[in-house]
């Protein structure tokens, strides 16, 4: 299935793909925002194109203020809904009262209970029921991507995943952002290339990874909530 999927968007360029994907899994595509350089391109893709997918994010409440202006100026421009999907309100107020709001520097278990709770759970419920996935991932963006592949077959989710802009590098993002006026959120010029949570999230310095900026007080090696884990 994977290959015929590959064969069928060969040629194409990215906008075109787009719509293929779109006609072919009518009202069962979905695409993934968190507002970052990367997924603006691939809103604007979409919005700009007025290419029918379902366009979503995960409110998980610990957002950075420039996220939320990111997301508020983006609706103002397209004038086209983007779906919030928050926590189970049960969910989060028991590991909060049970462990504090900042249980997740404690350990790396505290730490994926509380990204299960604020973004895979909310994941599942957005995913549910859709036949395609479409992300704003890069190759380049960690180790952990570079053996993935631009459409691929994700086992937990049950659906496929499509990465548009897979093979661009970060200078094209850049230089696609700026020629098309794309609002952007300016902690990328402060040294943030990936934006989560705000009390998971730092700046890089010189010569670090890409995820380096990511819950910067674990492991370096495996810089992932479980929201674009590889499937075996």
């Amino acid at each position: 299935m994977i290959a015929t999927l590959k064969q069928e968007l060969e040629g194409l360029d990215v906008v075109a793909k787009l719509k293929y994907l779109a006609e072919k899994y009518k009202d069962k595509i979905v695409f993934s925002t968190s507002f970052g350089w990367e997924d603006q391109v691939v809103t604007h893709l979409i919005f700009s194109n007025n290419i029918p997918i379902k366009v979503f994010t995960l409110e998980t409440g610990r957002l950075f203020p420039e996220t939320y202006y990111v997301w508020n100026r983006t609706l103002e421009i397209y004038q086209q809904p983007i779906h919030a999907y928050f926590p189970q309100s049960d969910l989060l107020q028991n590991m909060v009262d049970a462990k504090g709001p900042s249980s997740f520097y404690e350990s790396v278990e505290n730490r994926k209970e509380c990204c299960y709770i604020r973004k895979i759970e909310p994941l599942k419920r957005a995913l549910a029921g859709n036949e395609i996935w479409i992300t704003g991932i890069r190759a380049d963006q960690s180790a952990n991507r570079e053996g993935m592949e631009n459409v691929e077959w994700d086992e937990g989710n049950h659906l496929f995943k499509f990465h548009p802009i897979f093979d661009w590098t970060l200078d094209d993002v850049k230089l696609y952002v700026k020629n098309n006026n794309i609002v952007y959120n300016t902690l990328h010029d402060k040294g943030f290339p990936s934006i989560g949570c705000a009390p998971c999230t730092r700046a890089v310095r010189e010569g670090e990874d890409f995820r380096a900026g990511r819950w910067w007080w674990e492991d370096q090696s495996k810089k992932e909530c479980g929201l674009h884990t590889p499937s075996p």
